[in-house]
């Protein structure tokens, strides 16, 4: 096998590694933990939100920590180790596609905007602190969640590429943000009817 083959393999390999990273339901392991489906309570979701209105404020945190590490642990990984830099971003796409279509949930999964976050936060951190910024002013306007993490998800593509970001990241910055919009497509129909749930602290 040469050298360049080797590399193939190596990168397929540590690409479906991310993808079984991401897939870790890790709001529904610990729901499962306090003895609820957070699959058959609230939303029906898996995501922190979800967690922290219906097990409580403590594990909606560490679901919310949780999923963002999934995103942020692959990244990092790949930016210390030997292989090219612009291949942390399907990295990042990877461990977030895990998340979303999860192979321990036959495919399916959260909305991603945690393990986006933990994406963006080591591939772009500049870009994560404009959304992160537009979400907080929107949930101090709104409470709405949906609302802040449409938005956010929203103007990452633009704002990596304002700041210099790679082709390569900000096209995966855009894949997964339309993949965050489209998942939200429910929450969309809410907002727009005015049923949706605001945000109790």
């Amino acid at each position: 096998m040469t050298g360049y083959e080797t590399n193939i393999v190596t990168q397929g390999i540590v690409i479906v590694a991310a993808y079984l990273v991401g897939s870790i339901p890790t709001g529904l392991l610990l729901g499962k933990a306090y003895g609820i489906d957070v699959r058959k309570e609230g939303s029906g979701n898996i995501g922190a939100t979800n967690l922290y209105r219906t097990v409580g404020r403590k594990i909606g945190i560490i679901t919310l920590i949780g999923d963002c590490l999934k995103g942020l642990l692959p990244v990092v990984l790949v930016k210390l180790s030997a292989l090219p830099p612009e291949f942390a971003a399907w990295v990042g796409l990877a461990a977030f596609c895990g998340h979303v279509f999860s192979v321990f949930l036959k495919f399916r999964g959260g909305k991603g905007v945690a393990t986006a976050l933990g994406v963006f936060l080591a591939l772009a951190p500049l870009a994560v602190a404009v959304a992160v910024a537009l979400f907080a002013i929107l949930m101090v306007i709104w409470r709405y969640v949906s609302l802040g993490s449409i938005s956010a998800a929203a103007a990452m593509p633009l704002t990596v590429y304002l700041l210099g970001g790679s082709n390569t990241v900000t096209a995966v910055t855009f894949v997964i943000a339309a993949i965050v919009i489209i998942r939200h497509s429910e929450n969309i129909k809410r907002l727009i009817s005015g049923t949706e749930n605001r945000f109790k602290a």
